[in-house]
């Protein structure tokens, strides 16, 4: 086992080291977690929110991605502005991320009563990479590999517009903004980071009074290696319990000439349960049955979320279902 968790690490990174790319960390429950994709999200619930996330992915094979996140996001100016925090960690084999964001959104109203909103944000932060030279043992090591602990901190940027209004929603944004002209090979031996993209929409639809019908999508793409797409289903049950689930897999949108060829598109199908116990606490819990090359390796995916929302008195609130 020791021999295939070297061998995936050791595969993964080489991978991306020669073409100078880096796969952001993601989140099956990405709905739950905008201010992770885009910093337009920042003040969506118009009241303070607090959320966090735990990915542990892969499950029984050493040293699998394992990832966290923890935001807080609220409004000010009278809605017209969104603020939001946000700190991340994220852990694959020999290499470790931790990041924190501040976002600012200005939100534009696009009705009378400020149930549609366009907004555009905008975060600033800081990345810190590192990679322990003790967990790499290729056959052939590279000149400047390391044998110890390395990182680094650059300073980073991320961009996105969103629209929402009570039965729709749809987002466009980009991260790296910033990271992807340092040149990080100077000070650590690990892949380059470069823009990832991600565009994503959902809707609200009726099937009677107490049962909505809640389809979204999200589309990663980073130009250079596959772009993912996950496509998601739910049934909101009166407001209460959300069951569904979704499917995750790569599409070929255009020609990528550092992509490597003949990969599998499957990646994984995915099972989700979110539970509203109040107005003010979600918890959230999904699964994700691994397919392609990982089945038979993996026992899965196991994903934690919890969201807190702290009510105020004489705020409106948007609608709750897209959370």
């Amino acid at each position: 086992m020791k021999k295939l968790i070297l061998l995936i690490t050791g595969l993964i990174f080489f991978l991306l080291h020669p073409v100078q790319a880096q796969q952001d960390a993601q989140f099956s429950q990405y709905m739950f977690n905008g201010i992770y994709i885009n910093p337009a999200y920042a003040g969506y619930r118009e009241q303070l929110n607090l959320h966090a996330f735990y990915r542990n992915q892969w499950t029984g094979i050493e040293g699998a991605p394992k990832t966290m996140s923890l935001a807080v996001d609220a409004i000010a100016n009278g809605g017209n502005v969104g603020l939001a925090f946000q700190v991340s960690g994220d852990k694959l084999g020999a290499q470790s991320n931790l990041s924190t964001y501040a976002s600012y959104a200005y939100r534009l109203k696009m009705s009378a009563d400020g149930t549609s909103r366009l907004a555009f944000g905008v975060s600033a932060g800081l990345i810190q990479l590192g990679i322990n030279g003790a967990l790499l043992n290729p056959n052939d090591p590279e000149p400047d590999q390391p044998t110890g602990l390395q990182n680094t901190v650059v300073p980073d940027a991320k961009a996105g517009v969103y629209y929402a209004d009570q039965r729709f929603y749809a987002g466009f944004s980009v991260d790296n903004l910033v990271s992807q002209y340092i040149d990080i090979k100077k000070y650590a031996f690990m892949p380059q980071p470069k823009p990832h993209f991600y565009l994503t929409a959902g809707m609200l639809l009726p099937l009677s009074t107490d049962i909505l019908l809640k389809p979204s999508f999200l589309l990663k793409d980073d130009r250079g290696g596959p772009t993912s797409l996950d496509v998601n289903v739910f049934f909101i049950l009166a407001d209460k319990l959300w069951l569904g689930g979704a499917y995750r897999t790569g599409v070929k949108l255009y020609h990528k000439q550092y992509a490597q060829q003949g990969l599998s598109n499957l990646n994984s199908a995915v099972a989700a349960i979110q539970i509203f116990p109040g107005s003010n606490l979600r918890i959230g819990y999904a699964y994700d049955f691994s397919m392609g090359p990982m089945q038979g390796y993996s026992n899965g995916t196991h994903e934690l979320s919890i969201g807190y929302f702290f009510n105020r008195k004489n705020t409106r609130m948007l609608s709750p279902r897209y959370f």
